[in-house]
């Protein structure tokens, strides 16, 4: 429990600190923003700062600081170094700069930013890259509370899809309608409940004081996956740390705010306060694996991260617990889908400079989307490791887009004076590397033996690095040769 306590005050810390200094290098100023300027009543809409908050942290928090959480608590206190310094140094760096930038350039789409900094030909590969990830959270949100809905309604065949029905009817709607009509009034209310839940499950963890493992003990402990730490950790741990998806989430609020200067609770503190959530579960997990917390609960050290949410959420919280439970794998998914279809639409559009105001434009974009998202939903259901086979795919392809990210914040900074730009550059390569390797050694990708697949990671991030050297050097004699130019004058 000392590493929690320490891991909180850190992460804490970070947003005091650390998320100061970013503000301090991006320097928000008070310039007229996109929900004022392009404000339509549909997509650019000012809203109150506390409600973008909450609706951001629900957007970007989904299942993912929950599930994947348990999951990484598996590779034991490594888990806590990843969420600390992941969520600190680089997922909320990756947060801020894409909410950010997107208010710069007009309320842009992240393959739009993307294009601006790196170039069209990665502007094209980013188009359908994000629309491919988004698409699959789409397909798999659908299908996953609709089997737990199904399941409490009958268990039938036809209960479930009944609720794909129904669930995927929602997605349309909240992906059609203005955002202040579904997602701005009811999101934050289940952002609410998630954190009411984590605050409480953090109670009762500092009543019962568990004795688990340290992170000074990492050496004795025996991890209780066969996966190595690098670079699996740092795949299964992705929305409370660093997460690419949160990139096509944060130009959705950016079109909503009417002030710079609210960018860093916004962006960079909606990303701490996840990454304290993942702590939270992370500890909880070590506890359910290290300490005796699956027979407590009346459940095995076998259980998946549902059903350990549920388990100790109905055994710590009674039958409220049991309510945010199913909260938490039920209504957490299906935040992160509409949402996901909704980004899709408005990227789409940005990318074929379709005015989404008028109603047939909207459904113009939304109708093929949703067609393709119900192939993979037929898919997610015809195949019985559908669901496994696209989250797997998705939890590579997400971090691959944290990549493009921090590189066009790199790139952005790079191109003021000084070198603030170490505070996107750093993480670019690591996860330069985490993705390269990762993509390698699975299953899901090359099959190589691991040494090979790390060798290779590590020398993709050196090319990555003497590509932007180059190109920072290139720069820099473009412009000095403008600036003799310009004196010449």
């Amino acid at each position: 429990m000392i590493s929690f306590v320490i891991s909180l005050f850190l992460l804490v810390a970070g947003y005091v600190v650390y998320g100061r200094i970013v503000e301090r290098l991006f320097g928000p100023d008070d310039r007229v923003t996109p929900a004022v300027a392009k404000a339509d009543g549909v997509d650019f809409i000012v809203l109150p700062g506390w409600k973008i908050f909450m609706i951001q942290f629900l957007n970007i928090a989904g299942t993912g600081p929950i599930f994947g959480a348990i999951m990484g608590a598996k590779f034991g206190p490594a888990a806590y170094f990843w969420i600390v310094l992941g969520c600190i140094f680089a997922g909320a760096v990756h947060d801020y700069f894409s909410g950010m930038l997107s208010i710069r350039q007009d309320g842009a789409s992240m393959p739009e930013l993307v294009g601006h900094y790196l170039g069209k030909r990665a502007k094209t590969l980013l188009l359908v890259f994000s629309l491919v990830v988004l698409l699959m959270v789409g397909a798999v949100f659908v299908f996953s509370p609709a089997l737990i809905l199904g399941n409490m309604t009958g268990g039938t065949q036809t209960s479930i899809m009944l609720w794909v029905a129904v669930i995927f009817c929602y997605y349309g709607l909240a992906t059609m309608l203005p955002i202040d009509k579904i997602i701005g009034r009811i999101y934050p209310l289940f952002a609410f409940a998630l954190l009411f839940m984590a605050v409480a499950l953090m109670a009762v963890l500092f009543v019962k004081w568990p004795s688990l493992p340290e992170v000074w003990q990492m050496a004795e402990v025996k991890p209780l996956t066969a996966q190595p730490i690098f670079p699996c950790l740092f795949i299964t741990i992705a929305c409370g740390a660093v997460s690419g998806f949160h990139a096509t989430q944060s130009p959705l609020m950016a079109r909503c705010l009417d002030s710079e200067r609210k960018g860093r609770p916004i962006f960079y503190g909606a990303m701490i306060t996840e990454g304290i959530v993942a702590l939270i579960w992370a500890t909880v997990a070590s506890w359910f694996f290290y300490d005796g917390g699956a027979a407590e609960v009346g459940s095995t050290l076998e259980a998946q991260a549902p059903e350990v949410v549920t388990a100790v959420s109905k055994g710590w919280l009674g039958v409220f617990g049991g309510i945010l439970a199913m909260l938490g794998v039920v209504a957490a998914p299906i935040t992160s889908g509409d949402t996901a279809l909704r980004s899709a639409r408005l990227i789409l559009a940005d990318f074929c400079h379709l005015d989404q105001h008028p109603i047939r434009n909207r459904l113009l974009i939304s109708l093929p989307l949703f067609g393709i998202a119900a192939l993979l939903l037929w898919y997610n259901v015809a195949d019985k490791d559908g669901f496994n086979t696209i989250w797997s795919y998705f939890g590579w392809s997400n971090q691959t887009l944290s990549c493009f990210m921090l590189w066009t914040s790199t790139v952005y900074l790079a191109r003021r004076r000084g070198y603030s730009y170490l505070i996107a550059l750093l993480p670019a390569l690591f996860m330069t590397s985490v993705c390269t390797s990762f993509i390698c050694t699975s299953q899901i990708g090359f099959g190589l033996s691991l040494p090979l697949s790390v060798g290779i990671g590590i020398g993709m991030a050196v090319i990555a690095l003497c590509w932007f050297v180059l190109w920072k050097r290139r720069t820099e004699k473009v412009s000095e040769s403008r600036l003799r130019t310009d004196r010449n004058i």
